[in-house]
């Protein structure tokens, strides 16, 4: 059975009582352990690597931070901590949003190992929850809380599936040594076996019309998010 009284790292205090003071902070405990994240991926950044690159003994930082979920959550906040939004929006939802969309797919792509920690369960850290402020009170125009909450979430949605797939993309390239455009001409003799065979005309139309697949990421991502922004303008 789950420990029901577990606290959030957030909630507990990084000094409590009075003693010496700490030879560290969580701030530089999760710095590091960020960085070992970006350079190695996010296994590599144990207590035990954390600690030599500080220069102190792994059980030395378990009084700074209890558990490596604590861990993971401290630097997940840490990354959302870098999206660059104005303390409150603006007024213009539809700009506010995009803000929001493309400096989340930035801090996505400039730290890939976000991908295999965000959870569906939110654990409130002050930048999360600086950054939900801004995005639920830039659709708050009146509309009821829990319209807010599903048109941000579809929005977060159509984010986290994008970023997500371009970062699977560039981990399958590093993989296999093959770029996109490689899978394709590797794959064209299959493709043009499935279009003559002519038992899939909606294939044929995405293969044959659709420009989304050629256009470069940053331009696949703003036309999706304007038609996503679309949607939700017509519920406003």
């Amino acid at each position: 059975m789950a420990d029901v009284e577990a606290v959030s790292i957030f909630a507990v205090p990084e000094r409590q009582g009075r003693g010496p003071r700490p030879a560290y902070s969580r701030a530089q405990i999760t710095e590091a352990a960020v960085r070992i994240a970006d350079a190695d991926g996010l296994e590599a950044a144990s207590m035990r690597r954390i600690a030599a690159e500080l220069g102190t003994g792994a059980m030395s930082l378990y009084r700074y931070v209890p558990s490596r979920d604590d861990l993971i959550e401290l630097m997940y906040d840490h990354v959302v901590g870098t999206l660059d939004v104005p303390d409150r929006p603006t007024g213009d939802w539809r700009a506010d949003l995009r803000l929001v969309a493309c400096n989340t797919r930035e801090m996505w792509l400039a730290h890939p190992w976000v991908g295999d920690v965000h959870r569906a369960r939110p654990t409130f850290g002050p930048n999360q929850l600086r950054i939900m402020e801004f995005g639920f009170g830039a659709l708050d125009v009146g509309l009821p809380v829990d319209d807010i909450l599903t048109l941000v979430n579809m929005l977060n949605g159509y984010v986290v599936t994008t970023v997500r797939t371009e970062i699977e993309w560039e981990r399958e390239r590093r993989r296999t040594g093959l770029t996109a455009d490689d899978w394709m001409r590797r794959s064209s003799p299959y493709v043009r076996q499935l279009l003559e065979g002519g038992d899939h005309p909606m294939f044929a139309r995405v293969v044959m019309d659709a420009a989304l697949p050629h256009m470069e990421p940053d331009a696949q991502f703003a036309y999706g998010l304007e038609r996503v922004l679309d949607c939700i303008a017509s519920c406003l």
